[in-house]
């Protein structure tokens, strides 16, 4: 897997119990041999134990030289992982990837000369998609390469998928993280010295990105979005479920404490994005999914939801 660019990058991507083996093969097949420039160094951080046939095709994976595993003993949560494995990565640039999302072929081609040319975090934009919509499992790494490349070239070949967009300039992106995540984390690509430096990521229920870019921000990162659909995101009733509840309320109580206690928002800006976001958040979970997607499909703007 050597890059075909000036700057060789190292990939992270966390895994957990939660995730499926099928769905984890055809990440990492589509973020490394599915790349048009792929990475030169492949860091998997394992949170905690995981089931045989994921910890199976996890070690069939770290057979290539280029792969690294990050293995903590316990569920710690995506902050752990990722800082463990952040720690591994040998290269000055970083790209994220989802373990059960599909990273689109000519992805880090379109980010990595930003990032070289001067950028600090550059993401793009996302097309959801079903299991029902996805590669099949039983297709193997050319059938999930196939799907990708069909999707890259077509975004409608996923029938009912979402297509999330985020501000692309700087200045726009400044101004939207004062309400909500101005990046989509699975398809971020950045300069490690520059997370170091901002502290990694902090433990905060679905939020850790999100503070670790406000912090970025604070200490004069420059960021970026790309138009392109960069990441296929995999979605389903539970993941919805799971964006809202008390203990994500009280985690985006916390962060936007944290907010205007470092002077990334005002009083009424953190008074603001409580009721609003902490409203979506303590939604009943039937219609948190629904309600999102409506506000995707109606905007599919500069201005996203709550995330």
């Amino acid at each position: 897997m050597a890059p075909q660019a000036s700057e060789a990058f190292s990939l992270l991507m966390p895994v957990y119990a939660g995730d499926t083996a099928p769905a984890v093969e055809a990440a990492l097949v589509a973020a490394t041999d599915g790349q048009v420039v792929a990475p030169a160094q492949v860091v998997i951080a394992q949170d905690g134990p995981v089931g045989d046939e994921l910890r199976d095709r996890l070690d069939r994976w770290v057979a290539r030289r280029d792969v690294v595993l990050v293995r903590l003993a316990q569920n710690q949560g995506i902050a752990a992982a990722l800082n463990a494995g952040l720690r591994a990565c040998v290269h000055p640039v970083v790209a994220r990837a989802d373990a059960d999302d599909v990273s689109l072929p000519g992805r880090f081609a379109a980010q990595l000369p930003l990032v070289t040319a001067g950028l600090d975090v550059v993401g793009g934009a996302m097309v959801e998609f079903t299991e029902a919509d996805g590669p099949a499992a039983q297709a193997g790494p050319d059938g999930v390469l196939a799907w990708a490349r069909a999707l890259e070239a077509n975004p409608e070949a996923v029938p009912h998928g979402t297509v999330r967009r985020y501000p692309e300039a700087h200045s726009d992106i400044a101004q939207t993280a004062r309400l909500t995540n101005p990046m989509a984390h699975p398809t971020v690509m950045f300069r490690r010295a520059v997370v170091m430096r901002a502290g990694g990521y902090q433990k905060l229920t679905y939020l850790e990105d999100y503070l670790l870019w406000a912090r970025c921000l604070m200490q004069g990162a420059r960021f970026a979005n790309l138009p392109e659909i960069l990441v296929a995101y995999r979605v389903s009733p539970a993941a919805y479920r799971r964006r809202g509840g008390p203990k994500v309320a009280l985690a985006e109580a916390a962060l936007q404490r944290t907010f205007r206690s470092m002077g990334f928002t005002s009083r009424c800006q953190e008074m603001r994005n409580l009721a609003l976001r902490g409203g979506f958040e303590l939604a009943p979970g039937p219609l948190r999914g629904p309600l999102l997607r409506r506000v995707w499909k109606v905007t599919n703007s500069h201005n996203p939801p709550p995330g």
